[in-house]
């Protein structure tokens, strides 16, 4: 209930809005889909509204609307169309069906960066490309869109759609929405500008702690869940080199964890089992130890090289494609923690 010449845009779909005593209105707002109470949320002030009823995506027809302050509705209708159906469009190849169809997608205008706030995603990045105006990746990549538009909608899928059990896994949630905008490049700009917008988010990465916290205490881990967390999942792609069951393996997690919440184990099981390869190890040591793997090569006799991976993770094992010289046939080897050579 708010003031007369004010609204309020919740999550769901507007219901009413009838008067109230003292010169008020009361706003009905209704959520279909299960919900985290994170994402319950309430914006007031003196809104202009816009919509698209265009939109036909993979389940149908999805209303898109988009409240903002009055003085930026011009701003607003650029900057919303210029990303919102792409990214939709995007996300819907890689991820499946927006999840929340029934309630809709709405971005809301707020005096704070942004938050992923279910079916009414917090928008505060004043209109410009990149975050904030700058480029997250330092490639240059990232000023060709709204950073705050992709990421926040991003996590309607990973975060709003698949939930963690515990704060400590939280990765789940920003880990797949931080891979999602080197997705979102590559469905305009091909996979090679998207491996380089991801490579150029390592720069941010501390290396400081591992990227699961303590469970049961309510307690994040280290904040490489975000760069580090999404140069994981592009390790394990390469390393699984088949786009097309990677493909199946991104829209088979909102299927199987969809509207409701999971853990790390069950995330790493299903890997497992949809590629029929044990990815156990890599999971581990990225996500539950701050130092990277790296891979020590010496040189052996006769002309051979010996290598192995430097790990945290007992047999941390990751294939890992070689070649000799420049010109050489690329050559994939199954290196461990023990010596091997070739």
């Amino acid at each position: 209930t708010v003031p007369a010449g004010l609204m309020d845009v919740s999550t769901g779909r507007l219901r009413s809005a009838e008067p109230a005593a003292g010169n008020h209105t009361r706003y009905n707002w209704f959520v279909s889909y299960p919900i985290n109470n994170y994402n319950v949320t309430l914006n007031i002030a003196d809104y202009a509204h816009f919509s698209d009823s265009s939109f036909v995506g993979a389940s149908g027809k999805l209303s898109l609307d988009y409240f903002v302050l009055r003085e930026n509705l011009d701003k607003a209708r650029s900057q919303f169309s210029a990303d919102v159906r792409p990214m939709l469009k995007c996300f819907e190849h890689w991820f499946g069906p927006y999840p929340f169809y029934r309630d809709g997608f709405k971005l809301v205008e707020t005096p704070y960066l942004g938050m992923e706030h279910q079916s009414a995603v917090a928008y505060g990045n004043q209109y410009k490309k990149g975050y904030l105006g700058r480029d997250l990746s330092g490639t240059g990549l990232g000023m060709d869109w709204d950073y705050i538009i992709v990421h926040e909608s991003g996590h309607e899928w990973f975060g709003n759609n698949i939930t963690s059990k515990d704060l400590a896994d939280m990765w789940i949630h920003e880990a797949f929405t931080m891979y999602s905008e080197g997705l979102f490049i590559e469905c305009s700009k091909g996979k090679d500008a998207a491996a380089r917008y991801l490579a150029g988010l390592r720069n941010s990465i501390q290396n400081d702690a591992p990227i699961i916290g303590p469970y049961h205490v309510n307690k994040e881990g280290s904040g490489d869940m975000y760069n580090k967390g999404a140069n994981m999942l592009q390790t394990i792609r390469s390393v699984i080199r088949d786009d097309q069951k990677w493909l199946q393996i991104l829209r088979g997690l909102n299927r199987e964890f969809g509207l409701k919440t999971t853990t790390t184990p069950e995330i790493v099981a299903y890997f497992n089992s949809s590629t029929g390869m044990d990815l156990t190890t890599v999971f581990d040591q990225y996500l539950k130890h701050a130092a990277i793997p790296r891979l020590e090569l010496k040189d052996g006799r006769g002309g051979t090289v010996a290598y192995r991976w430097v790990a945290d993770v007992k047999d941390f094992r990751m294939p890992i494609r070689v070649r000799t010289g420049k010109t050489g046939d690329w050559k994939e080897i199954q290196p461990g923690t023990d010596w091997k050579s070739m």
